[in-house]
């Protein structure tokens, strides 16, 4: 893959519920993590007593993050809206030279900071509630 720009990494919410996805703010910074929780299935028979892992079980999940500025004052309201409904939503993460990640994600922290002298930011986190779907480009 070739360089890509950071600021074309796009966070995408869901606003109606019918798949009208808008890029709900202007990250500055953004992280895509993903994760799997492997199932130890060592036991005193294992060879050379190295550990042994059950492939294609476990818990895998998947994080994003990010900080910056709204975009706008209904992108502010659409997350805020979220985050307190403890709700559920579907996101989408597109990633240049990549592809798009998409699926169901909930809003775990929500952060707003800023100095007397400067803009209000924040920063998201959202954790995985779901299977999630990778759509690569062509």
């Amino acid at each position: 893959m070739v360089a890509q720009k950071g600021k074309d990494l796009l966070l995408k919410l869901d606003s109606d519920g019918a798949g009208s996805f808008v890029t709900v703010a202007g990250l500055r910074a953004k992280r895509l993590a993903f994760n799997s929780e492997p199932v130890d299935i060592t036991d005193s028979d294992s060879a050379g007593r190295w550990r042994e892992l059950l492939g294609g079980s476990g818990v895998q999940r998947a994080a994003v993050s990010g900080s910056g500025i709204f975009k706008d004052q209904q992108s502010d309201a659409l997350i805020r809206t979220h985050f307190f409904a403890g709700a559920v939503g579907a996101w989408q993460l597109a990633i240049p030279g990549f592809g798009t990640i998409q699926g169901d994600f909930q809003i775990t922290a929500l952060e707003y900071a800023g100095r007397h002298d400067g803009e209000v930011t924040f920063e998201i986190a959202l954790e995985s509630a779901g299977a999630l779907d990778f759509t690569a480009l062509p």
